[in-house]
């Protein structure tokens, strides 16, 4: 439970877990049910391309996502995944919602263990591809 009061449902946790374990998705969208009382799961995707997972985050709403985040890293060494959670609070998204979101986020993100990065977005460029491989590679030494 969150400072605001809010849970994270028990779908959320599974979607989590087959997205880590199962690697069943690429990304899941979270968001708050109607009553502003549960963090739930609004889409799961197995999509891959990074551009349709930004087409989800919409511009005046607020969003929590975790995305499979897959990358070449340098000398030949293959790709590494990192599992990255994201707190989208656009500046146009209301007051009150940005609010919410911002004292909900620690009970999503305290249950989801193995997150590796954590990315807060107000507008599209910090939660650009190029963006997000920085603060990726940059924590796992891949410089």
């Amino acid at each position: 439970m969150s400072r605001s009061g809010v849970a994270v449902a028990d779908e959320s946790l599974t979607a989590f877990n087959d997205l880590k374990l199962g690697k069943k998705y690429k990304f899941i969208i979270f968001s708050l049910n109607d009553s502003k009382t549960e963090i739930v799961v609004e889409e799961t995707s197995t999509n891959t391309d990074y551009d349709a997972f930004l087409e989800k985050l919409p511009e005046n709403e607020c969003k929590y996502a975790v995305y499979d985040f897959e990358y070449e890293i340098g000398g030949g060494e293959g790709k590494r995944s990192k599992i990255v959670f994201f707190t989208w609070s656009p500046d146009t998204a209301p007051i009150r919602a940005k609010m919410v979101y911002a004292s909900s986020k620690d009970a999503l993100r305290r249950a989801l263990n193995g997150v590796a990065s954590d990315i807060q977005g107000t507008d599209f460029s910090e939660v650009a591809y190029d963006t997000v491989l920085e603060r990726v590679s940059k924590g796992a030494g891949s410089h």
